[in-house]
């Protein structure tokens, strides 16, 4: 079976840095106007959940929220007894841009029961998290990514992913053609090759991708490959050589279809990242 999510985090690595390891009590307000998302572990106690205007989610076992992006939520517990969480800040390379983030709602609650082998990963998390060894805070960053992961995994294997990328990585036979995308940006794909490397008919793959995953698989190469091309940049590779990286034949292909992507040419956009 391929790998779906290792050339998908080798090129766009996610972090964590956790900043809560203790009880909330009361009303809690986390701000959306940071550059990350967060990732909250509720190991004990009933909570309501608002996030903005939507309907309040209530919460009353142990349970996992993800906000993949910056939106403001409130957390109201028990003002004396209170929950118990465990808090980090995620950072997606690449921000907004990052393709994981990108594909992911903008709210996510699961019980921690039913993350699948993630039990004695939560005990460490939580075993760590009460106490103060050197290295703590190292440890509960590491396995707060390690978390996540299987959260990726988990909304993948029970088909949780209704429409983009991971909807795609979790489909049993597109995902062939995605990952075999990811492996090799610069390879000259075709229709015809990438139907052939899901096992399916050209216009059956066509049709089924863009129901999927919501764009064609064209469209979906070039926005990949653009996607290597400004972590490239980012990194201070010339434009020339990211060409050959990503499967353009020269800086004039790449700057068109960077700006077709992007909206500006390679090197307004790494003004305006910088």
């Amino acid at each position: 079976m391929v790998d779906r999510l290792e050339t998908l985090l080798e090129h766009f690595s996610v972090s964590a840095r956790v900043f809560n390891t203790s009880a909330l009590c009361g009303i809690t307000d986390v701000d959306g106007d940071g550059p990350t998302g967060q990732l909250h572990l509720i190991r004990a106690g009933e909570v309501e959940v608002l996030n903005g205007g939507a309907p309040a989610v209530r919460v009353v076992r142990p349970s996992l929220l993800l906000y993949p992006r910056p939106l403001a939520h409130r957390f109201i517990t028990d003002p004396v007894r209170g929950a118990d969480f465990a808090c980090a800040q995620l950072g997606f390379e690449g921000g907004a841009a990052n393709p994981i983030a990108a594909a992911l709602p903008p709210f996510t609650c699961i019980a921690l029961d039913e993350l699948d082998d993630a039990d004695s990963l939560l005990r460490l998390l939580f075993d760590e998290a009460s106490k103060r060894n050197c290295g703590r805070q190292a440890v509960l960053d590491r396995l707060f990514e390690v978390v996540l992961i299987h959260v990726l995994r988990h909304l993948m294997e029970r088909g949780q992913t209704t429409a983009g990328m991971l909807a795609g990585l979790s489909h049993p036979r597109l995902r062939l053609a995605i990952v075999a995308m990811h492996d090799e940006p610069a390879r000259n794909w075709s229709l015809d090759t990438l139907a052939a490397s899901a096992g399916m008919s050209r216009s059956v793959f066509a049709r089924v991708f863009r129901e999927t995953v919501g764009c064609t698989p064209g469209l979906y190469l070039q926005r990949w490959r653009i996607g290597i091309a400004q972590k490239r940049l980012r990194q201070g590779r010339a434009l020339r050589l990211i060409a050959d990286d990503v499967g353009y034949g020269s800086e004039a292909a790449l700057s068109r279809a960077f700006k077709a992507v992007a909206g500006t040419s390679p090197r307004s956009w790494l003004q305006a990242s910088a």
